[in-house]
C-alpha cells in the first residue's frame, strides 16, 4: 500500500515538472515573438540652423484668440437643483433660464409672513380708529405700523431669495462647461455652468520695445487667419503700461466675429503697414512646438533633442522671427518633432 502511494506521488511530481517545463518553453517562446522596442534607439530627424532674415514693409504679430467674455457663473441661493434647461454646447442669450433650484420652504415663508402682514394691517387699522377716538393710546397705532414696515423689508428679502433660486445667464454666449446634475445640492458661490462668448475676439499679441511706438489705443488694424479667406479689421482695446522681461509689451485687439468663423485658441496675425525693414534671425514656422504663447522648438545638443522656450515677434508667410533663447548656431529640429520628447537621442538625416 505504502510502494503503491509513493509511486503515485512520483508520477505526480513527474507530471508536474512536466507541466512547469512546457510552461515555461511556451512562455519563452511567446515573449521572443513579442517586439519590445529600443527606448533608446535615436529618433532620425532633419534640422536647420536659425537664418537672418529681412521682413519688409508689411510686419505680421502672431498672437492668440481669446474669448471676448468667459466666466463661470455662481449659484446666488443654497438648495437642490430640481430642473437644468441648458446641456454642453447651447447656446444661450442674456436673462436665459440655466437651472432652477427647490424654492418651495421660501415660499412657504412668504406665504406665512403675507398672513401675518394681513393681521399686523387690520391691528393698524383698528388701533388708528380707536387712537382718532381717544380710546387707546396713539402709541399702538404707531407699533402696527412699525411692524408692517419690517414684515415689508423682510418679504422684499425672501422675494429676492426666491429670484436667486432661477440662475440665469448674465450674457449670451455658448455653455462651454456644466458643473452640476439634477438633483445635485449646492451652496451659495458653487460654480454651476461655464458661458464663453465669442460674438467677440480679443488677438493678444506680443509687440518688441523697437514697435510699440507705432501702436496706439482705439487704431484700426488688420486681422488675418488660416480659417479666414481676406482680413478683418479690429481695434486696439488695451496696451500695456509694462514690458516683459523680454522687452515686449502686450497689445490686445478686439473683433468682432458674428459669422462664428473664428474660435478661441486659433491663432491670428496682426498686420502693420510701416516704412521701414528689420533684419532678425528667424527659424520657420513647421519648427514649432506647442503654441505662440508659449513657443518652443527642439534644439539638437550632444546628440540629445532639448526643448527650448524662445521669444518669437514678426511673422512673415512661414517664417518666425527669433527674439531671444536661440542663436544662429543652434540646430533646430524642422521634422521628425512629433516622435522627440526631451533628452530623447536623435539622428540627423543626411
Amino acid at each position: 500500500m505504502k510502494k503503491s502511494l509513493l509511486a503515485g506521488i512520483a508520477i505526480g511530481l513527474v507530471l508536474i515538472g512536466l507541466v512547469v517545463m512546457r510552461l515555461s518553453a511556451n512562455k519563452k517562446a511567446v515573449e521572443e515573438k513579442i517586439y519590445i522596442p529600443d527606448v533608446d534607439a535615436p529618433v532620425l530627424v532633419e534640422v536647420e540652423k536659425p537664418t537672418w532674415f529681412t521682413f519688409q514693409d508689411k510686419f505680421s504679430y502672431l498672437g492668440t484668440f481669446d474669448p471676448f467674455r468667459q466666466n463661470l457663473i455662481g449659484s446666488e441661493a443654497n438648495g437642490k437643483v430640481i430642473s437644468i434647461a441648458v446641456e454642453e454646447g447651447d447656446k444661450v442669450g442674456q436673462g436665459s433660464i440655466i437651472a432652477q433650484l427647490d424654492n418651495e420652504l421660501l415660499q412657504l415663508q412668504i406665504d406665512a409672513l403675507q398672513v401675518n402682514m394681513e393681521g399686523q394691517q387690520k391691528d393698524d387699522d383698528r388701533y388708528t380708529t380707536l387712537s382718532n377716538q381717544n380710546a387707546a393710546p396713539a402709541v399702538q397705532a404707531e407699533k402696527a405700523k412699525l411692524g408692517i414696515k419690517a414684515a415689508q423689508i423682510q418679504l422684499k428679502q425672501l422675494q429676492k431669495q426666491v429670484n436667486a433660486t432661477t440662475i440665469k445667464a448674465p450674457f449670451s454666449g455658448v455653455i462651454t462647461k456644466k458643473m452640476i446634475d439634477l438633483g445635485s445640492v449646492i451652496g451659495a458661490g458653487s460654480p454651476v455652468v461655464e458661458i464663453t462668448d465669442i460674438s467677440k475676439l480679443k488677438l493678444t499679441v506680443s509687440i518688441p520695445e523697437r514697435d510699440i511706438q507705432k501702436f496706439k489705443l482705439n487704431q484700426s488694424i488688420q486681422i488675418s487667419s488660416d480659417q479666414l479667406s481676406g482680413t478683418v479689421t479690429g481695434k486696439i482695446t488695451n496696451m500695456a503700461v509694462q514690458a516683459d522681461k523680454s522687452h515686449n509689451f502686450k497689445v490686445q485687439i478686439t473683433v468682432n466675429n458674428p459669422e462664428m468663423q473664428l474660435r478661441a485658441g486659433m491663432y491670428g496675425s496682426a498686420t502693420l503697414h510701416s516704412d521701414q525693414k528689420v533684419t532678425s534671425l528667424s527659424v520657420p514656422r513647421r519648427a514649432l512646438v506647442g503654441s505662440l504663447k508659449n513657443p518652443q522648438v527642439y534644439v539638437i545638443r550632444d546628440g540629445k533633442a532639448k526643448l527650448v522656450s524662445f521669444t518669437t515677434g514678426l511673422s512673415e508667410g512661414e517664417v518666425l522671427e527669433v527674439r531671444s533663447g536661440l542663436s544662429a548656431n543652434d540646430q533646430v529640429v524642422v521634422r521628425g518633432q512629433i516622435n522627440l520628447k526631451d533628452n530623447k537621442n536623435v539622428k540627423i538625416a543626411q
